[in-house]
């Protein structure tokens, strides 16, 4: 990445050691390698979100197609495409299936949340 090579390193241990001491320069290198850590880690999480989204611009391009082109003749490249896409609308739309409809929730009548009017009830009848 930086091209050092080995007399490089060598020479920067001497400044630091001449620098910082001993006492202090376990600690410089410690702090040096978690922000050399931290940085690589934001880098691959930034490669990958920049992966995912040209993979993503690249299915809808390639849907873009199929519409143009119309469904029934697409090429093996773009069914693949459009399959994805398919597949990856759908587990998207999974986590939201799970909820209860408003049909399997209690009717209104069947709830009555005061309990005075349920006691009123009780007196009339």
């Amino acid at each position: 990445m930086f091209d050092i090579g080995f007399w490089e390193l060598i020479l920067i241990s001497v400044m630091g050691l001449v620098v910082l001491g001993p006492e202090r320069l376990p600690g410089a290198i410690r702090s040096v390698m978690a922000v050399v850590r931290k940085v690589k880690s934001s880098v691959s999480s930034v490669t990958d979100e920049l992966k995912q989204e040209l993979e993503l611009d690249e299915l809808h391009r390639n849907l873009k197609k199929a519409e143009q082109q119309g469904l029934e003749s697409l090429n093996g490249d773009l069914k693949d495409s459009f399959e994805t896409l398919k597949a990856r609308a759908d587990s998207v739309n999974r986590p939201y299936s799970d909820k209860p409809s408003v049909s399997d929730a209690p009717a209104s009548d069947e709830v009555d949340s005061n309990p005075k009017t349920r006691q009123e009830e009780k007196d009339k009848s």
